[in-house]
């Protein structure tokens, strides 16, 4: 059995009941940062329909909009979301997309100088995966808790299989269907590796925003900027 077929064996019925979930970050402080010089954030607000997107083209383009917004537009943004294959369509891996590092938060904090680091010991958690306006973003004992981010990926940063079970169809979904997510807290219902996974701790109960509110999140997508 590969290690794809693996984990989506392990996700399989895995279902969290977090909090009601709204489209709205934690308030804080007038951050002191430069946006200018940020290369990760996590969205201050989700699209209009869930994870319907439009597809990854459109994921990128919300975070495109709100870099710019917040004065960080000279840099080339993307989401981190895998899609499944579908059809004669390849997989798209979200490591793949994302440019080689390093990232830092709107804070100038390092979340990980490489690839590697960024899948292996990245530093994210609650108080560094900041929005793209400096914001703490929700998480696991907040109301209402928001640590489900979409990812649609493996814990390596890579598709899994089945797009309707892992991706809200590629990301065109704001009904049927489901996602993975991960915590961007690192918290979960137990001490399991999944559950403290920044990009992969389990999926959503559907694609729509009130599945998602349901499950722990908010539709809130993690960006990356390409060097």
């Amino acid at each position: 059995m590969t290690m794809r077929r693996v984990f989506s064996t392990a996700l399989a019925g895995l279902f969290m009941a977090g909090g009601v979930a709204v489209a709205q970050t934690a308030s804080a402080p007038q951050p002191a940062g430069n946006p200018k010089e940020m290369t990760f954030f996590v969205t201050s607000e989700p699209g209009a329909k869930g994870a319907d997107f439009g597809g990854i083209e459109g994921a990128d383009a919300h975070c495109q909009k709100l870099a710019r917004a917040a004065g960080a537009g000279s840099h080339v943004w993307r989401a981190y979301l895998s899609a499944s294959p579908e059809g004669k369509a390849k997989g798209v891996n979200a490591r793949d997309r994302i440019g080689r590092g390093p990232w830092r938060n709107f804070n100038g904090v390092v979340i990980a100088n490489n690839l590697m680091e960024l899948h292996a010991a990245a530093n994210i958690a609650k108080q560094t995966a900041l929005t793209e306006k400096g914001a703490i973003v929700n998480g696991r004992g907040d109301q209402p808790n928001m640590h489900d981010v979409l990812t649609g990926s493996d814990p390596g940063g890579t598709f899994v299989e089945n797009a309707a079970l892992n991706t809200c169809n590629n990301w065109r979904s704001s009904g049927e269907g489901q996602a993975i997510v991960g915590h961007h807290d690192r918290i979960g219902l137990n001490d399991s590796p999944m559950m403290k996974s920044w990009n992969s701790s389990h999926r959503s109960r559907g694609c729509g925003m009130d599945a998602l509110k349901i499950t722990g999140g908010a539709g809130l997508l993690y960006c990356f900027a390409v060097k």
